[in-house]
């Protein structure tokens, strides 16, 4: 057995170079017999036929070859008998395909059959009688019946014997189909007074180690003469004959002639080669006329020689021939195998990559067998043809979210008319590439929310949606880092990674936080993932939980004061001011104010808008001196908040009559029993302060007095004078000087706190320029202090309105 590989390039839009190999092996290899290792002749990795998912594709045939994957080799499956397989084509050979896949492959491979001599050269049948003639000329030819050998070349058959062969000798004739004609000639005449019968033994020999041989006996029937042998009119019938044409049909008429008469002179025909299906196919009437017995099919055989005779009653006969060219016709349609393909792919194929490959084949000839295939131009996909291969490949983007499936039709029609065609459906499964980030349904977001929230409330959903598929488009939501008022924003919301719902993580508070921004991303689940980002605004809204604050008069605990309005009041007289405010907002934070109570409802009224209270009526002298209003100060929320305020009034021209009239107070009310002894303490302090200040200010003038006369010069110049400002001191000797401040502590009629508030620097030219009023007291700079105090009193309001104390801060 030899082997031979061929290598070629054929491009068929594949990644890799395809090749062909091709072996040749005899027939009637036993099962299993190796063939050839076709990994090695293919230059492929074993592996590479496993992880291929190779198979063998032999298209409409019989597969007789299998593929050992394992070990890369091909066997023998089935038992080839190389005539059933081509008969009399040679060279025979078998063609397919091993496809292979992950990448596509296509790898034609052909294993030539070589013959053996495995038959025997055969007649049709074992004996035959001839009728000749004792006046049969020596030359006469007998036709004889040949031997069929379905072997080829040396193997099949190649000469003929006679025996005996005394009267007879035989002659070859090589024809144009390769078949060998035999005539028996006669070389010495026959008697048939001296033997009416011979008997021949004829053998047929091919040409195969060992020869093989088959025989047919002959019986020779001696007759009286038939000098006159039937001629045929033409040496060669030429007929045409369309496929598919009715039994019955007349394809051509021959005719021959006997010049003899009676008996000897009638002739018959008969087909010479009975022993092929020839005769299953046609038949020669007794008047020549050569008709169509059964059916013919051009895509088995295109033409026909057939041998015919004229043969008369005496024996003898003359021999034509009939050719038949069989016209085709269109009735097959094109066959499509499918020999590989893929039922998914990914979508952003690279453009022309192969989907899949398939054979197809038309058996009609010419027009009638090219076919031409098409895909409908509505779908990324496109047919190339190269050699005997048609592939499916990728003509356009592949988008998934557009279109999961298709189904491709693949219509592949001929050139006959009418066209014939045929088509195969391959369902391709787009398999989603992460490619589409997430969409959120609007570019950003906002809510709402009530302060005073319980922790963990929900408070809105954020809904994105991802055009992919499966993992590529199962979405998590992620809360980005940032800060609101220096806190991380994942202690004020937090966000479901799965559902996207924002949850309150704590309490909000609409006085202290109105609105806050966060970004919330969104992230599936592919492979790099893809994200997007929303801006989502958070609206604290108020909620009424503040009741109102009164800002004046302010309410305190021991003291009581008063507002103070003379009789001489007209009506509209302003009293005072109720301040309020409401730290809550919007209606909630609308105040309205109410005389809740009063001493004399119909004296005084209060502003509903704007808390002025102001007298109604004139005041006259039957008023008591002392009224009390209750007011209350209500917001607008729902449900409303309020707070009240008491308002102490004094009807009286003067301060002393107010005294009076305050401290003649019973001892139930909270005030009286304090009141006179913080007057008289209030006093007791001012008068001991003024005297420590002027006692002060005297010792300082002595002691100045007395440097200016130590330190007098004689020579008349000034004396030198260690000064220091007044209102500084050196500290330690450092030189630094430390400003002193004065502060200022405020009374008034209805407040018992004082407010203490940082004034300006005292200069010394403040100090100088005191008024009357004004007492400065300034002793002497100790190591770790200077204090200077100035005490002013105020009498400009009858009642006592201010008090001012200033001091200088005290300095270590």
């Amino acid at each position: 057995m030899t082997r031979q590989a061929l290598l070629f390039v054929c491009v068929l839009g594949f990644p890799a170079v395809l090749g062909q190999v091709s072996y040749s092996i005899p027939e009637e290899m036993a099962k299993g017999s190796f063939i050839g290792n076709v990994a090695h002749d293919l230059g492929l990795d074993v592996k590479r036929l496993q992880s291929g998912k190779a198979r063998i594709h032999t298209g409409d045939r019989a597969d007789y070859v299998q593929l050992d994957k394992e070990k890369g080799v091909l066997v023998i499956k089935e038992k080839i008998d190389r005539e059933a397989i081509c008969g009399q084509t040679t060279p025979c050979a078998l063609h397919f395909q091993i496809a292979l896949e992950q990448p596509i492959e296509i790898l034609p491979v052909t294993v030539e059959v070589t013959d053996i001599n495995d038959n025997d050269p055969i007649f049709e049948k074992e004996g035959r009688v001839l009728e000749i003639s004792e006046s049969a000329v020596v030359g006469s030819k007998l036709m004889l019946e040949k031997a069929v050998d379905p072997d080829i070349g040396l193997n099949g058959l190649q000469s003929y014997t006679l025996k005996p062969n005394d009267n007879f000798i035989l002659k070859l004739h090589r024809q144009s189909d390769g078949g060998k004609k035999v005539e028996m000639i006669l070389q010495k005449p026959l008697d048939r007074e001296k033997e009416e019968s011979v008997t021949l033994l004829l053998t047929a020999h091919d040409g195969g180690e060992p020869q093989r041989s088959g025989t047919m006996q002959i019986q020779i029937q001696v007759l009286d003469a038939n000098d006159n042998a039937p001629v045929f009119t033409q040496n060669v019938y030429k007929a045409n004959l369309k496929e598919n044409s009715p039994p019955g049909t007349l394809i051509t008429q021959v005719s021959a002639s006997d010049a003899d008469k009676g008996s000897n002179g009638e002739v018959s025909y008969v087909i010479g080669n009975s022993m092929s299906s020839i005769s299953k196919l046609f038949h020669i009437n007794e008047d020549g006329s050569f008709v169509l017995k059964g059916p013919v099919d051009y895509e088995k055989a295109q033409k026909y020689e057939i041998d015919i005779e004229a043969v008369d009653r005496g024996g003898l006969y003359d021999s034509s021939k009939v050719i038949i060219d069989v016209s085709d016709e269109n009735d097959n349609t094109p066959v499509i195998k499918m020999i590989s393909s893929s039922t998914s792919v990914e979508e952003e194929l690279p453009a022309n990559t192969v989907i899949a490959v398939m054979s197809v084949k038309d058996p009609d000839s010419e027009e009638n067998g090219r076919v031409n295939c098409v895909i409908d131009n509505n779908i990324p996909f496109k047919v190339t043809a190269t050699s005997s291969f048609y592939s499916i490949v990728a003509d356009g983007d592949l988008d998934r979210e557009s279109a999961s499936e298709y189904n491709i039709t693949v219509t592949c029609s001929d050139e006959g008319v009418p066209s014939l065609s045929s088509s195969v459906t391959l369902s391709l499964h787009i398999s989603d590439v992460n490619d589409n980030p997430p969409v959120f349904e609007r570019s950003s977001y906002e809510a709402y929310v009530l302060e005073n929230n319980t922790p963990g409330l929900s408070i809105f959903t954020l809904k994105a949606s991802d055009a992919d598929w499966n993992q590529n488009a199962r979405l998590s939501y992620i809360l980005e880092d940032s800060s609101v008022n220096g806190v991380q924003v994942s202690s004020y919301v937090s966000v479901s990674a799965e559902s996207g719902v924002i949850h309150a993580v704590r309490s909000f508070d609409y006085e202290q936080l109105k609105e806050f921004h966060f970004r919330v991303r969104a992230q599936d689940g592919g492979s790099p993932p893809l994200s997007s980002n929303v801006s989502v605004c958070i609206l604290i809204q108020d909620q009424n939980d503040n009741a109102p604050q009164v800002l004046y008069p302010v309410q305190t605990g021991g003291l009581l004061l008063a507002e103070m309005v003379p009789r001489s009041a007209d009506v509209g007289y302003l009293v005072t001011k109720v301040v309020a405010v409401d730290v809550d907002s919007g209606q909630n934070a609308w105040l309205s104010y109410k005389v809740h109570k009063a001493t004399d409802r119909a004296l005084f009224e209060v502003g509903l808008h704007n808390g002025e209270i102001r007298t109604v009526r004139q005041v006259t002298d039957k008023d008591a001196v002392k009224q009390r209003l209750t007011v209350v100060v209500e917001d607008n929320g729902r449900p409303s908040r309020s707070a009240t305020v008491i308002v102490n009034v004094a009807v009286a021209d003067s301060f002393p009559q107010v005294l009076s009239e305050f401290t003649d107070l019973s001892m139930h009310d909270e005030y009286n029993d304090q009141l006179t002894f913080y007057l008289v303490l209030a006093l007791a302090v001012v008068s001991f302060l003024f005297i420590t200040c002027l006692l002060l200010i005297i010792s300082v003038k002595v002691y100045r007095w007395r440097q200016e006369r130590l330190f007098f010069k004689s020579n008349g110049t000034l004396p030198v004078i260690p000064y220091y400002p007044p209102l500084y001191a050196d500290v330690d000797g450092s030189g630094t000087l430390k400003p002193a401040f004065n502060y200022e502590v405020c009374g008034t009629t209805d407040s018992r706190k004082s407010d203490v508030m940082f004034s300006r620097e005292i200069s010394p030219n403040a100090l100088s320029g005191a008024g009357d009023r004004t007492r400065t007291v300034q002793r002497p700079k100790t190591e770790s202090e200077t204090l200077v105090a100035e005490v002013r009193i105020d009498y400009s309001f009858p009642l006592l309105r201010c008090v001012l104390l200033t001091s200088t801060q005290r300095y270590l």
